[in-house]
């Protein structure tokens, strides 16, 4: 964490819909003041019941936490959170400049607070132009956009956002990646649940990802992606044999490339050098880890049959419940 207090601080969470479907399953997640923490997992793992857990949209059905350092709930803390929903519905006969001054209202502003607010907000996203429009004329991106701005108005400590980039094009998602970085540069702290993992890759300090209502790892991407770096050299034409040695040998038409086990290019110079030694022409030479990607597919891959675990909730018990990452030291 950024820092040693905890925004968010939830205790072996869980959650059981009728039917026995256990949404949650003992879910424990720490958030750190002044960061961007990103939430990932499949469809119907628990992201969006953990966001309106905090949220208070539904009540967990045992465990608990803290929100801003009070209790789950507390009125307080929530007038101080900014929260932008997956699926939001805002009633399409409003303009954007009333879902953004509605929202003020509702978060307890003066009117004219909420009016400069309102303004500035509608700029930061740049729909000034758009405001006097009814969202009924809106794009999906276009709503998205004002429902950040909604989402900002209250100048909120905490801000929650399920899905904020869906529908957004790839300027827009640039913008909102910008966005986010300059309200952590404020001192704001930003929960993101999302499923475009590059796009959390990007900006977020620390991850969780979440398999069949448990979090299966939590932390940065540099720690969680730490068992996998490694060091790779290409040369040109076949590697000398002893080059196994080293490393995994990936042989291709023109090229070889050989995976040292190592973390830096420090630790590469032996092999680099006892290369060059030998005759090889080197043509390239690059520290190598696990992209947010590879390592979600790793969360979500059953280690008994290959296969990915089945989508959504589960009832009772999973037949193959994934086994959480083993902690980096």
């Amino acid at each position: 964490m950024v820092d040693g207090t905890s925004v968010i601080d939830l205790r072996n969470v869980r959650k059981t819909y009728k039917g026995r479907i256990e949404a949650l399953r003992g879910v424990d997640l720490a958030v750190g003041a002044g960061e961007i923490f990103g939430l990932l997992g499949p469809n119907g793992a628990g992201k969006s019941t953990i966001v309106k857990i905090m949220m208070t949209v539904v009540r967990a059905t045992d465990g608990g936490g803290t929100l801003l350092g009070k209790p789950l709930g507390d009125k307080g803390a929530l007038s101080r959170v900014g929260y932008l929903p997956e699926h939001h519905r805002f009633p399409a006969y409003l303009t954007g400049r009333q879902v953004v001054d509605f929202f003020g209202a509702l978060a307890g502003m003066r009117r004219t607070e909420r009016r400069v607010r309102t303004e500035e907000m509608l700029d930061l996203v740049r729909m000034r132009d758009w405001a006097d429009r009814r969202l009924g004329t809106y794009s999906k991106g276009m709503q998205q956009r004002v429902g950040l701005a909604a989402s900002l108005v209250n100048d909120p400590r905490l801000v929650v956002l399920d899905e904020p980039t869906d529908g957004v094009d790839p300027v827009g998602r640039k913008e909102i990646r910008d966005l986010l970085v300059r309200l952590r540069s404020e001192g704001r702290t930003i929960f993101v649940n999302s499923h475009l993992l590059s796009e959390i890759e990007m900006v977020s300090d620390r991850v969780a990802i979440m398999v069949q209502g448990k979090v299966w790892a939590q932390g940065t991407i540099d720690d969680l992606t730490r068992s996998s770096r490694r060091f790779e050299i290409t040369v040109r034409g076949a590697a000398p044999e002893w080059a196994a040695s080293l490393g995994a040998v990936r042989v291709e038409p023109a090229s070889s490339t050989i995976a040292l086990q190592v973390a830096d290019a420090i630790e590469a110079q032996p092999a680099i050098d006892r290369l060059r030694a030998h005759g090889a022409i080197i043509e390239r030479a690059v520290p190598v880890r696990e992209s947010l990607e590879d390592l979600f597919i790793r969360a979500v891959t059953d280690p008994s049959s290959g296969g990915t675990f089945n989508p959504g909730a589960v009832r009772d018990r999973p037949t193959a419940p994934p086994p959480p990452m083993e902690a980096t030291p």
